[in-house]
């Protein structure tokens, strides 16, 4: 019966006292989430693995977003509609893979000094010649 004068009679507690709500930490969006959200492609290595006996043997874990993945397909990378995303940037990775490889390979026969290469031309009529 006298509920509602209990409840005006009770003593608020000192603003020191009174417990305020913790602001909520926002949640930190990751790299590929900050990029997604700004549409922007995303890529990134997760994880290599080496073969401890076989040193020249691994593979790579890639991350990444949809975007990336469209940029792909735009450029040419995706060879059939049943291609997974997967796919597709496989196909990137060695490529770029390639790449590397030709570059450095490129690079080493430029300073190889001993790489002495003989170009060879023979008339073979008509104002026309044979290279090799």
């Amino acid at each position: 019966m006298f509920d509602w004068l209990k409840k005006k009679l009770r003593p608020t507690p000192p603003d020191d006292v009174v417990k305020k709500p913790k602001p909520r930490k926002k949640k930190e969006l990751s790299e590929k989430e900050r990029a997604t959200a700004a549409g922007e492609p995303y890529v990134s290595i997760l994880k290599i693995e080496l073969d401890p006996d076989s040193l020249h043997e691994g593979s790579f874990e890639l991350d990444w977003n949809p975007k990336f993945v469209a940029n792909l397909v735009r450029a040419g990378y995706q060879m059939s509609p049943a291609d997974t995303d997967a796919d597709i940037v496989d196909r990137w990775f060695t490529n770029l893979c390639r790449h590397v490889v030709l570059e450095t390979f490129e690079q080493y026969e430029a300073m190889n000094p001993n790489n002495t290469r003989t170009i060879r031309s023979r008339d073979i009529g008509d104002g026309r010649s044979e290279v090799s």
